[in-house]
């Protein structure tokens, strides 16, 4: 009987496997080994700088993408949309485990952070798998649409600090998904769309945990090295965020994240 993978090697696999269903069952068997403690030791594995992805869907710069119909259509479109976010996302939470932990559960990054990270990779697996099901249950699949790669290029440009991917990543783009839900789930409902409606109502549950994650381990590590981390925040937006954050904002939501308004008003 082989020795099990360390957490890297975990990470490494799916982020080494181009097939999205696969990336979801390898998340969820290596979750479930971690969690069951099969899983103990951390490791070590250099990460590669960009994800395996599949032959489809077609990439294109997100100033190229197609503007959504309506109707059914446009329906199918935004569940692509909204998978293709998911399977990035998966990977991101691998990658944030792969990248910067020093191969050994540490101060700045106690047993916990592996704890929340890989339970985030868990959740986005399980959100990708929602979404594609729904999408063949419409006649479609993940691959039929063009989709944009603007959220790994905020992974590349922190890829060199941990405080820049939580700030980009969870604090900033998941963060910004809390604020388009309520838009979004109100319309699906007007629009007799219950099905999706509720989809995204799980996803929105999973995603404020997320975003918690994000700013938790953020000010955990500013305390650590001692940075004042709305200040530091409002550093790595201006240096490394592409575009503005804009109002409407979430404030119920972002608030049982716990993020203080402080992060976001400054740029409102």
């Amino acid at each position: 009987m082989s020795n099990p993978p360390t957490l890297s090697q975990a990470a490494l696999a799916v982020l080494q496997q181009h097939e999205p269903l696969e990336k979801v069952r390898l998340s969820f068997d290596y979750a479930k080994d971690w969690e069951s403690g099969k899983i103990t030791s951390i490791g070590k594995e250099s990460p590669p700088l960009r994800p395996a992805r599949p032959a489809r869907p077609e990439l294109l710069d997100p100033t190229k993408m197609p503007r959504r119909s309506t109707g059914k259509n446009g329906r199918i479109a935004l569940l692509h949309a909204i998978a293709h976010i998911e399977l990035n996302a998966i990977d991101l939470a691998w990658d944030i485990i792969l990248r910067f932990s020093r191969g050994e559960i540490s101060t700045e990054m106690p047993k916990g952070f592996f704890d929340d990270w890989v339970n985030v990779a868990k959740d986005e697996a399980a959100h990708f798998k929602m979404l594609n099901e729904h999408l063949n249950d419409l006649g479609a699949q993940y691959g039929d649409l063009p989709a944009h790669d603007g959220l790994w290029e905020a992974a590349i440009k922190s890829s060199d600090d941990i405080l820049a991917r939580l700030a980009l990543v969870p604090m900033t783009l998941e963060a910004r998904g809390l604020d388009t839900a309520p838009n979004t789930s109100a319309k699906l409902l007007a629009s007799g769309d219950k099905r999706t409606a509720e989809i995204m109502r799980q996803i929105t549950d999973d995603e404020i945990s997320h975003v918690a994650a994000g700013v938790r381990w953020f000010e955990h590590i500013c305390k650590i090295r001692k940075i004042e981390p709305i200040a530091h925040f409002h550093e790595l937006l201006k240096s490394r965020f592409k575009g503005q954050l804009k109002p409407p904002f979430a404030h119920d939501l972002r608030a049982r994240a716990g993020m203080d308004i402080g992060y976001y008003d400054q740029v409102s």
